[in-house]
């Protein structure tokens, strides 16, 4: 196929801890939603075309020179050199005080640091993915100037600049001298709001870097890949909402698992199993005070019936999220529908509670305390999951085929009955129903390892009665059904590496050919089980083909440090939404397990 969309390798993500924006290393914000990262979008040229709205920021003649973030930050600072001087543009979402939202959401300066350089800005504002032209009202003059822009329930402010409204975009050129310093502020307010205050942020920026290094500054990590734990921690917590504790799985909708294909998912929800899982790896390097807010969220999202307990919820705990098409927009390279909600939220997933369980679990290792309603609600989803022991599911990959009942799902559900006894037993909780929890347990494992297993094949199975093979098997080991060297482990293994390890080293989730999930088209690697492999590598004692592995994956990654969902080894390009947790956690854990074999070894 013929690419036209900017590489995902190209974009920088901004944060606010709110929401999120991509800007490409051409200085082009092509993705920003307001206010929330599940917000319908402002700037949607990303699954669309330039008319859907985006935010151009380059120097006439120029180039880019280099690009970073400052320290350990979601500031972005680019250089460009020009024919006769270099600026330097400082792109950021400032992060509010605790005391209420910043009310400059996104920021660009723009300074000339030698010579003499002309900076071109084109500012194509819409609303609702781009469907909706808003109405402008402009006040103020010169570097004062503020274009209000309002359609619907949303308006934005943008000030900074004068910029001319032409071609149905505002644009304009400024010429600076060394030294001069320009910059342009947006801000969403809801569009009730007729005049809103909007006042200045001089220190946002220093408050902003503040506050990254003092989080960053408390992030525990050694070992060779100590540098990407670090950038995949903050990239972590840049996709958490801090007035909620929910963690987005992306901050995007429909980047596609296969160019041109219909693998189009929106990914801006709190799913139960990769927030979990994000939980994981933020407590394994001291971040108890995420796992608390995650906690808090999830007592809100389940509230007082785990009965009707979903795969993923809204950032705010929203039940409700109906899948729809957006039909006016072409789609990243063409990959169409575009897709806004998520029908898999209907979907009963059967390792969603174990996974919950492991991150509680692993919280209350490292010293976070259970209160009665979070210690209630756990005990609730056992029953929930008891409930749910003779039905089939859907899978960990969200399959819109038949459903089954997936051995890893079978494997998680065993977790989730394990962890509530140790619960019991290593933290002394009140023991509820921990004999019963004891029996089922029991039960899950004999019942795992007897139809989950298959002899001839020495090899665990995708799901009972099947014979193929699945990556989300190597969660097996990770929960602790069996141990990394188990001889059924390392069998699985062998089958894995003969199945679903492509030709370059990258290993795909499962066979799509087996027309088990429903869909058509294929599906490339996925970097998340990739770094599952390595991290079974170095926990069973194949360390350097852990470490040829590990450098091999991260050799994919961009020079900021981000991966997407997928890696086309084919196209040599990152695939899918972006950034993604579940990647980024998969590298802390995998990094982690390298790191833990190194120094025993």
């Amino acid at each position: 196929m013929e690419f036209v969309s900017t590489p995902l390798e190209d974009y920088a993500l901004l944060s606010d801890l709110h929401t999120a924006a991509l800007v490409s290393r051409d200085g082009t914000i092509d993705w920003l939603c307001f206010p929330r990262f599940d917000s319908q979008a402002v700037f949607a040229a990303l699954v669309g075309e330039n008319k859907d709205g985006h935010w151009s920021l380059d120097v006439v003649d120029g180039e880019v020179e280099s690009r970073r973030y400052i320290g350990e930050s979601c500031v972005l600072e680019t250089t460009w050199r020009g024919p006769t001087g270099t600026v330097i543009v400082t792109d950021y979402m400032p992060v509010h005080d605790g005391q209420g939202r910043d009310v400059a959401d996104l920021v660009r300066r723009v300074r000339c640091s030698h010579g003499t350089a002309t900076v071109r800005h084109i500012v194509c504002l819409r609303f609702d993915y781009g469907a909706a032209t808003p109405y402008y009202r402009n006040t103020g003059s010169g570097n004062g100037h503020e274009i209000h822009a309002v359609a619907g329930p949303d308006q934005v402010t943008l000030r900074g600049p004068k910029l001319e409204y032409r071609d149905e975009s505002h644009q304009g050129e400024f010429t600076l001298k060394e030294g001069e310093e320009l910059e342009w502020v947006l801000s969403w307010w809801p569009s009730y709001l007729e005049h809103p205050e909007l006042p200045e942020k001089r220190s946002a920026l220093h408050n902003t870097l503040k506050f990254w290094d003092d989080w960053a500054s408390r992030i525990d990590a050694t070992g060779p890949y100590a540098g990407e734990v670090r950038r995949s921690l903050v990239t972590l917590r840049a996709l958490t909402e801090s007035s909620t504790g929910g963690i987005v799985a992306a901050p995007t909708t429909s980047l596609p698992e296969d160019f041109g294909g219909v693998r189009n998912w929106d990914y801006r929800y709190v799913w139960l199993r990769d927030s979990a899982l994000t939980i994981e790896a933020l407590v394994s390097h001291g971040f108890t005070h995420d796992a608390k807010a995650w906690r808090m969220w999830l007592l809100r999202a389940i509230a007082g019936d785990p009965s009707t307990m979903r795969i993923m919820y809204g950032l705010g705990g929203e039940r409700h999220l109906p899948e729809t098409e957006l039909t006016h927009l072409k789609g990243y390279e063409n990959s169409r529908p575009i897709r806004i909600g998520n029908g898999a939220v209907e979907q009963y997933q059967a390792d969603v509670v174990g996974a919950v369980m492991v991150a509680l679990d692993m919280a209350r290792d490292a010293g976070m305390e259970e209160n009665e309603l979070s210690w209630n609600l756990q005990k609730s989803m056992l029953m929930f999951q008891e409930e749910q022991l003779d039905r089939q599911d859907h899978g960990i990959w969200e399959m819109r085929g038949e459903t089954a009942f997936f051995t890893h799902g079978r494997a998680m559900m065993w977790a989730a009955f394990d962890r509530g006894v140790r619960a019991v037993e290593k933290h002394g909780l009140e023991d509820g129903m921990v004999e019963r929890w004891r029996e089922l347990r029991d039960q899950l494992r004999d019942e795992v390892l007897e139809k989950g297993f298959d002899k001839e094949l020495n090899s665990f199975v995708q799901y009972y009665g099947g014979t193929e093979v699945d990556a989300s098997l190597l969660q097996i080991a990770q929960v602790g059904l069996v141990d990394y060297d188990d001889p059924r482990m390392l069998g699985t293994v062998a089958r894995i590496e003969d199945h679903l390890l492509d030709e370059h080293g990258f290993l795909v989730r499962y066979l799509t050919t087996s027309g088990m999930d429903g869909l058509t088209g294929e599906d490339y690697p996925f970097l998340i089980c990739s770094f599952w492999l390595i991290e079974q590598y170095a926990r069973s004692g194949r360390i350097d083909d852990a470490r040829t592995m590990m450098d091999s994956v991260l050799a994919v990654s961009t020079d900021l440090g981000l991966l997407s969902e997928e890696y086309s080894p084919a196209h040599g390009r990152l695939a899918g939404n972006f950034p993604q947790a579940f990647s980024h956690l998969g590298l802390i854990r995998a990094a982690d397990a390298l790191d833990e074999a190194l120094t025993a070894d």
